[in-house]
């Protein structure tokens, strides 16, 4: 066998993996037409095409089909053609992306703000980066913080500590058994997107109060939708002005694409200083900054979209719960219904999405752990009761049909 062989044959094995563990992803093809979301066409692989109604997408609350952010970017489009021509430094900055900077900073009222082509990459490049600003940096991370806030922690070459999931305690007695000199930050996030959960943002802030800390919040699922202007839960709570660094996204309440971070201004043009993910990466097309721009100052006053969205979750959990379908309610947006089982999960999703036109795609490991395999539905503003209705008939009938368990999990 051939050297080239060999690496043929290893990429074929991890594959064949995937396949015979039951977790081997498929993507299927959806066409969305605007003004119709969460409708969507799927284009079977023989080339039909079926309507179906989406309940796995991350565009929370519609923005992404939203007028006043279509005519942002149209409008941008218009004025500058297509791309940005460059990274930042370069030619790429340009007063669509100040604009939504400034957008991002009063949101959370803070000095500054630094978009990014995604949330993944904010997080990467500025937890990677903050050791070379401060020297010794020890990183206190939450156990189910997000692969890019994992990523960025382990590739920074500075000390870290892993705290178990929301446990408090444990990050104290890790933050009391560290060098009381040495500079520190918490990491971690508000919520949670595989079980809803809300991070103890309040006692996570009086440790580093008590242990001089910095503190570093993913508002990632909860920036739009949280907050009475949509600035995410620790705005909700009134800790927002706890908080040294929020990182935040632009790709799902708000529609688009992008990520950021708030902060001082000296922290921002420290990471935009020193961050090579953020120097050498083209920035956002000016259509899509504007069309950002857009998404969050419209939903800074539009709390009646956030309103519906929350009732509309709360329904589907009631509904659920009720046919004794195991759920996870933590009292956010989202609805995790545990199969436990990465077949019977995909046969599920496949049985959903060619019997009753319903899409939505198994969550397997290494995004949750082994035998927590889910499907997670997020109802949007935009799901009508008629849509709500087929999802719970469709899901009765399933459960019923591959004599699966009902039980009720407790938050």
């Amino acid at each position: 066998m051939t050297q080239k062989a060999r690496y043929t044959a290893a990429v074929e094995s991890a594959i064949d993996k995937l396949h015979e563990e039951g977790r081997y992803r498929t993507f299927i093809d959806i066409e969305r037409h605007r003004g119709q979301f969460p409708h969507a066409m799927w284009r079977r692989p023989d080339g039909t095409e079926t309507e179906i109604t989406v309940w796995c997408g991350n565009d929370y609350l519609g923005m992404g089909q939203h007028p006043v952010v279509l005519a942002a970017m149209h409008e941008a489009l218009e004025a500058t053609g297509a791309g940005s021509g460059g990274t930042r430094n370069i030619s790429g900055t340009t007063v669509y992306h100040k604009r939504l900077e400034a957008e991002l900073a009063d949101l959370h009222r803070k000095e500054a703000a630094l978009i990014f082509t995604s949330a993944y990459i904010a997080n990467d490049a500025t937890l990677s980066t903050l050791p070379k600003l401060l020297p010794g940096l020890i990183i206190y991370s939450d156990e189910l913080n997000h692969a890019s806030m994992i990523e960025g922690i382990r590739r920074n070459g500075g000390a870290k500590r892993v705290f178990r999931h929301n446990d408090v305690e444990h990050l104290r007695e890790l933050l009391a058994a560290d060098d009381p000199a040495a500079p520190k930050l918490i990491a971690f996030e508000s919520i949670y997107s595989m079980d809803g959960d809300f991070g103890p943002i309040e006692a996570i802030c009086d440790l580093a109060d008590e242990f001089d800390a910095l503190t570093y919040i993913d508002e990632v699922h909860a920036v739009g939708m949280y907050g009475p202007r949509g600035a995410g839960v620790a705005e909700r709570d009134g800790l927002m002005g706890r908080i040294d660094i929020i990182n935040g996204t632009l790709a799902k309440a708000y529609g688009v694409m992008g990520g950021y971070i708030a902060s001082s201004a000296k922290m921002c043009d420290a990471i935009r200083s020193y961050a090579p993910g953020f120097i050498f990466t083209t920035s956002l097309p000016p259509a899509v900054a504007a069309g950002a721009a857009a998404s969050v100052r419209h939903l800074k006053t539009d709390q009646d979209l956030r309103d519906k969205q929350q009732r509309h979750a709360r329904i589907l959990k009631a509904r659920l719960k009720a046919m004794g379908l195991p759920i996870i309610d933590h009292g956010s947006h989202i609805v995790p219904v545990i199969v436990g089982d990465p077949v019977h999960c995909k046969q599920l999703s496949d049985m959903l999405l060619e019997d009753f036109g319903v899409y939505v795609q198994p969550i397997n490991f290494p995004t949750v752990p082994r035998g927590t395999e889910r499907l997670r539905f997020t109802p949007s503003p935009v799901h009508s009761p008629e849509m709500l209705d087929g999802l719970v008939r469709a899901m009765d009938n399933l459960w019923s049909q591959c004599a699966l368990n009902r039980q009720e999990l407790t938050a």
